[in-house]
Order: C-alpha cells, then structure tokens, then sequence
C-alpha cells in the first residue's frame, strides 16, 4: 500500500532503539544529540497471530507476513521549525509519512543526560506538539496569502477558503493541532489536505520505560496520560531497552522464556506494529493454499475487486468474483471443504466490502 508511519519525538528517548527491534534495517544508535543527520526507512513485518493459526490448519510451504514502512526521524528540538538542530529537514520528512508514533521518554538513566536536563514526558510532547503546529502555521499562512490574491481577482471560492483557512490559522495559533480542527469533510478535502500537515496526521504515543515497568508503566506514564486524557489518546508502553534485548534472541523458545519472565505474553513492539497498522487505516485479508499462506494489505472498506487488484491487476481487470470465508468461521470448522458444506463459503460480487481476517479466492477471467 506503500504507506508509512513516521517515528518521532526528541533526541536521545529511545526512538532508534525501538526501530531498530521492529524493522529489517538496523540503525546507528548514540548518545548524543543530533549525531544522526538523516531519517531511516525499514520495513516492518505485521506479526497477526491468526495467520500461524491459519498455517497448522492447511500448511504450507511458506507464510508471508503483511507489512508496512516505518521512518524513524531524527529527535527533533525546540526550534526545528526555525532551523534549529536538525531543523526543517525532518519536518519536511514528517510531512512525507501517512501516520505518527511519537515516542516519549518515560525512564531515568544518568548515562543518558535528556536534551531538556530532566525527564517529563507530557513537556516532551508539547515541545514538539508546538514546532508541528509552528510548521503547519507557516504553511496554511502562505495558502492564505495565495487565496487572498485570488480572491482580489474576485473568485468566490477563494473568499470562502480564506474564511475556512482563517479558522485553522486561529486553531493553530491556540496551539492546537488541525486533527482536532471542526470541519466538514468536503472542506477539509477540498482546501486543508493537500497541504500535508503534520498535526494533521492521526497520531500513536510510545511511552519508552525501563524494564521493571514494562508491564504496568510508571509515574512517568501516568502523569502523561492524564494531561492529554482529553485527546482521547492511543498509548502503548514500552520498555525499548528490554525489547533491544528480544530481538537479538533467535530461537523462538528463548524469546517465550524472556518474554515470560518480564511478565509479557509477547513483544511490545508486536502491539505496536499492528496498532500502526490501524492507525494507518488498514487491515488484512488472507488466501490460504499449499504453497502460501499470505496476508495482503487493504485499506478498511475496500471491495472485493480492489482487493484483488492488490494481488496482481489481471484480478481485478478480471475479477468475476470473491469465494469469501470468514476467518472464524474457517478456524472453527478447519477447512475450505467444512465451509463450503456447512454454508459458510460466501461467493460474493464486486460490491462485497472485504473484512477484516475474511479468507478470499478470486475467479477471474482475462
């Protein structure tokens, strides 16, 4: 789907470490502010339970993961948006992603001296809540000013994109972020979208905790949580240095056995993934075979052609259409053949919307 979830925050919170337990490109990691002068891009496998579920029932020769692209940028600081530190050069990387996870440093080590000399984490979020929304400021600012020609010319459209435009530029002024912004959808297409804000993106909170709170976070998280309990957040916790130490473990006993004795049932970057995922707007569909068991990436409310068309093109152009099981339906019976005889085999057509874990194989004709 070639979308991308961006991994921000300050310098020296953990971003990298956390990249480097979740992604296929491992990335320098330092002690010292704005040692790193530009973003890394790794892909990231979306560990679905589901689909080993899948495998023991019709197993197959091999099994391929959904993924998706993170980029973890450069910690940011107070005057990014002016140039300071590494400045507007990872703003403008932000702007190229799809998602946010902003990752929060929730941990004392005197090894690691914090950019700002003392460890807050909802401070640490308001100062780059602050350089996003100083970003986006300067950009709906030149909108306006190109609106504002037009509208000397005497374009109706443009007085009325001046009025919404002038609304946002307040918001933003307010310190607030423009996914909080009241607009109509049509509007937010028409006139704020193509501007690619930051604060616009929807955003993922990383707490990064020392390993004795991987479980049930600290005072640290808590105090974060309540000073943005009215955003309605999404936050995970996660102890970084603790998954570092997972990650480099091969045998898949080993891992369980850490994992087990940390008091987790599994990595915290496995829930982190696939809470990316969804943050993207995203979800899977399966085919099941001998020789593959896959999961294939959609956007949510995709249909069945479309979907296809993920597959490879000449489904799509093809498609005549989808024989569906449902992934429960499936699990529950424990084959194709117990699907199709107990009517839990759909044939459905090309305006079937595809859910979430349904099981596909198209009929085509080209």
């Amino acid at each position: 789907m070639a979308l991308t979830c961006g991994i921000i925050g300050l310098s020296n919170i953990g971003k990298t470490t956390i990249f480097n337990c979740v992604s296929n490109t491992k990335a320098e990691i330092s002690n010292f502010a704005f040692s790193t002068n530009k973003s890394n891009v790794g892909m990231v496998n979306v560990i679905d339970p589901r689909l080993a579920v899948i495998d023991k029932l019709v197993s197959a020769k091999r099994v391929v993961t959904a993924t998706i692209d993170f980029v973890d940028i450069p910690g940011l600081t107070k005057g990014a948006s002016q140039g300071e530190g590494v400045g507007n050069k990872f703003l403008a990387d932000i702007q190229q992603t799809n998602a946010l996870i902003h990752v929060l440093r929730c941990f004392d080590d005197e090894n690691l001296p914090h950019i700002e000399g003392s460890v807050d984490p909802l401070r640490d979020k308001e100062i780059v809540d602050f350089e996003l929304q100083l970003r986006d400021l300067d950009l709906v600012e030149r909108k306006l000013q190109r609106m504002e020609k037009l509208a000397r010319t005497g374009d109706k459209s443009a007085k009325y994109a001046i009025e919404v435009l002038s609304r946002l530029k307040a918001h933003l002024e307010d310190m607030r972020n423009v996914r909080d912004f009241e607009v109509s959808e049509d509007d937010k297409k028409s006139l704020i979208s193509d501007m690619y804000l930051l604060t616009d993106k929807p955003m993922l909170y990383v707490c990064n905790v020392d390993d004795d709170s991987a479980v049930s976070g600290n005072n640290y998280v808590s105090a974060l949580k309540e000073g943005i309990e009215d955003e309605n957040p999404q936050i995970i916790v996660i102890a970084g240095a603790l998954e570092a130490e997972i990650a480099e473990l091969d045998d898949a006993d080993d891992r369980k056995e850490f994992l087990s004795d940390a008091g987790l049932e599994e990595p915290g970057v496995d829930k982190l993934v696939r809470a990316a995922y969804d943050l993207l707007n995203l979800q899977s569909f399966f085919t099941v075979g001998d020789k593959e068991n896959r999961a294939w990436t959609i956007k949510k409310g995709m249909k069945a052609p479309e979907a296809a068309g993920v597959i490879h093109s000449d489904l799509e152009r093809g498609f005549i259409r989808a024989e569906v099981m449902h992934y429960d339906d499936f699990v529950s019976l424990g084959s194709e053949a117990a699907c199709r005889d107990k009517g839990k085999l759909f044939i459905e057509g090309k305006n079937y919307q595809v859910q979430d874990g349904d099981i596909l194989n198209i009929r085509f004709n080209v």
